[in-house]
């Protein structure tokens, strides 16, 4: 149930002003929690003495809520929040559900962030003007990021009629600063990109990028030969790389890896990349060696743990970049758990060597109960019957688990999904916001260390913080074309990877 609440402590207790509260565990030691109190009593915000006194009874109880506004945090030795309060900005967008199956539904998707990314770097040490087709859709915020970070390096960007066209820089600079935003393939590509040159550049991002983990790429590049002041953003980056050999984890993130393989060509010594431990999202790196190849460099495979890369030219060149397969995962979703078929009409499950890593939810979806047909073009999915749970690692497609979590939702089965520790810390916990925006909505899911286990139950109304998560506001938006009365708070963070998110979610009616 969501209500408003206005609550007002006595300053003795730090006071606070909560507003639109909706499933938070409130927990209160006896007494009456919610009384606003008269003027004088403590400070009050603008406009609180219009405010109607709202009572809240929690004596001895339990109160689930989640707060969709903030004015402040709550701080009281009388009041405790399990777990916090989001901060993020809140407009819960209800979503109007179908009620039926769809009718062979026939969608579009962005082109692919990662592979329009990774061009995008390539295109700033090429030999020449590149020109990267992006398609009408709007490929997102990450894709503009990296495309201003470039202009910020000196390197001539233009973007027009569905195409970036780069153009290396002709003058170095003495000074740059880059905002990275949230994107972390913006900061660690960028960080890597700008330790080429012995220039000093600025890299920052959102807090919640400053919070992600760069130490990592960090001290690559110093082993490298640069200059990094910083263990996370905001790093103060003097380069040049010199090259050589060095060695990065691979539980955290593949970016480091692919970072410094998109560089390697331009450092005097040439790379010799070892990546140590657990290695996450491996196919990522193949997409990022595959990209090189396609521009002539040559990329010695010792193994998927062992990169050697030698000083080079990077050609330039004209590349259309697919549909992003991540996107595809919604529609696909819709499908599954509607019923009827969808068409994504601009993106290719197939499987090959340095492709999107992401195609495995397909093979997933499959076994869950789904038909998965089309080759190089096209997807369509169709539900061929009741849904059953699936048990998978997918530490190699971690961004699609949100969307497997919400189809699980769904099975007659449990669902177990684990091999993802390095999502607690992505754009939000996933893992956790994953597990609470289930429960928010009545369903059986729990994550642990590196993990989620789902399992069967009805689901209700409720609204789902997403954490400022486009993955998370996506997954369970689709939910909401099943469940009645579901709202997503944070919707907004869709523009990261898929600004035209809901309209595509329209079509499908």
């Amino acid at each position: 149930m969501i209500f408003s609440l206005a609550v007002h402590a006595a300053r003795m207790y730090r006071a606070v002003w909560v507003q639109q509260v909706s499933c938070v565990n409130v927990r209160s030691g006896g007494f009456e929690f919610g009384v606003a109190l008269a003027p004088g009593d403590a400070p009050m915000p603008p406009g609180a003495a219009a405010r109607p006194k709202t009572k809240l009874p929690i004596a001895n109880a339990k109160t689930s809520a989640i707060a969709t506004r903030v004015i402040c945090p709550i701080r009281s030795p009388r009041v405790n929040i399990d777990p916090p309060i989001s901060s993020h900005p809140v407009d819960p967008r209800p979503i109007t559900p179908l009620r039926r199956a769809l009718e062979d539904a026939r969608v579009r998707v962005p082109a692919s962030k990662s592979i329009a990314n990774r061009e995008l770097v390539l295109s700033a040490i090429g030999s020449g003007r590149s020109r990267i087709v992006v398609g009408e859709m709007d490929p997102g915020d990450d894709v503009h990021a990296m495309a201003e970070a470039l202009t910020a390096l000196g390197h001539e960007v233009r973007w027009d009629a569905g195409h970036i066209d780069v153009t290396p820089l002709q003058v170095p600079y003495a000074h740059a600063s880059v905002d990275a935003r949230d994107a972390g393939t913006v900061a660690r590509f960028i960080s890597a990109l700008a330790a080429l040159s012995d220039a000093e550049t600025r890299v920052d991002g959102s807090e919640r990028m400053r919070g992600r983990p760069m130490a990592a790429i960090a001290a690559a590049l110093r082993s490298l030969g640069a200059t990094v002041d910083g263990e996370a953003l905001p790093f103060v980056i003097h380069g040049p790389l010199r090259g050589g050999e060095v060695s990065v984890p691979g539980y955290e993130s593949s970016q480091f890896a692919s970072a410094l393989l998109l560089v390697a060509p331009r450092m005097r010594g040439g790379l010799s990349l070892r990546i140590s431990g657990e290695l996450v999202s491996a196919p990522f790196i193949d997409m990022t060696a595959t990209a090189l190849e396609g521009r002539g460099v040559r990329v010695e495979r010792a193994s998927m743990r062992h990169f050697v890369v030698a000083p080079q030219k990077v050609k330039a060149r004209s590349v259309t970049i697919p549909g992003d397969l991540t996107a595809a995962t919604y529609p696909a979703a819709a499908a599954a758990i509607l019923g009827g078929s969808v068409t994504i009409e601009n993106a290719s499950a197939t499987h090959h060597v340095g492709g999107q890593g992401d195609a495995r939810f397909f093979d997933l979806i499959a076994e869950m109960g789904c038909e998965v047909s089309g080759g190089s073009r096209a997807i369509t999915v169709r539900r061929r019957g009741a849904l059953s749970g699936v048990v998978a690692n997918v530490a190699d497609c971690s961004d699609v688990f949100p969307t497997l979590a919400v189809i699980a939702t769904q099975a007659a089965t449990p669902t177990e999904l684990d091999g993802l520790a390095h999502t607690r810390r992505q754009e939000s916990d996933r893992l956790r916001a994953v597990a609470a925006a289930i429960t928010a909505l009545g369903g059986r899911a729990r994550a642990f260390a590196d993990g989620i286990r789902i399992e069967p139950a009805p689901l209700h109304d409720g609204v789902v913080d997403a954490q400022g998560d486009h993955r998370i506001a996506m997954a369970f938006s689709v939910l909401g074309l099943l469940v009645p009365g579901v709202a997503i708070a944070g919707w907004q963070s869709v523009a990261k990877t898929f600004p035209s998110f809901y309209e595509m979610l329209r079509s499908l009616r």
